[in-house]
């Protein structure tokens, strides 16, 4: 793992930084290191462990109000997955589905909308969940921001230094 937890003076995750970032951090005494990996960085005169979490000695103001909805954000959180048949696709395969249609009243928010296969979309078409016996597999909610930079950044498995250090369940 060649990542580095970067987490505010509040232990608030605020990003994910390469190792060499973060070991130059250290060295300008901007962050503490909180978890190393086993795995060691040698130069000619010294031999630096690989920091695995570090935290920001003064807090920096997260300027983020969460995960703005948008179909990339979407995809992410849904895996490119269809949330019908299960089925993973290429996302032009993909369409964004509401799950009360917005004919009956649903709205175009998180909890509403899923991503599916052009197939399911078909088959389920302007009718209720009930009605066509069609639901998702998981419950569509809003994801945090981290979760969304964790999938941006390819980072599926938390590494084990992480963990305490998250809130996002696996």
């Amino acid at each position: 793992m060649d990542r580095t937890l970067l987490l505010n003076a509040t232990f608030e995750p605020l990003g994910i930084v390469p190792w060499k970032k973060a070991i130059t951090l250290i060295f300008l005494h901007k962050v503490e290191v909180l978890s190393e990996y086993d795995r060691e960085v040698k130069s000619v005169s010294a031999s630096v462990k690989l920091p695995a979490v570090v935290r920001l000695l003064r807090f920096v103001r997260n300027h983020r109000n969460g995960v703005r909805f948008s179909r990339r954000h979407l995809l992410l959180r849904d895996e490119h997955t269809c949330q019908y048949c299960g089925k993973r696709f290429d996302p032009k395969f993909l369409t964004c589905d509401h799950i009360i249609p917005r004919s009956k009243g649903g709205t175009t928010e998180w909890t509403n909308i899923v991503t599916s296969c052009i197939y399911c979309n078909l088959k389920k078409g302007d009718k209720l969940p009930e009605e066509s016996d069609m639901y998702p597999r998981k419950r569509p909610g809003k994801p945090d921001s981290f979760y969304i930079l964790r999938l941006n950044m390819g980072v599926k498995v938390l590494p084990e230094p992480w963990k305490a250090y998250t809130f996002i369940g696996e």
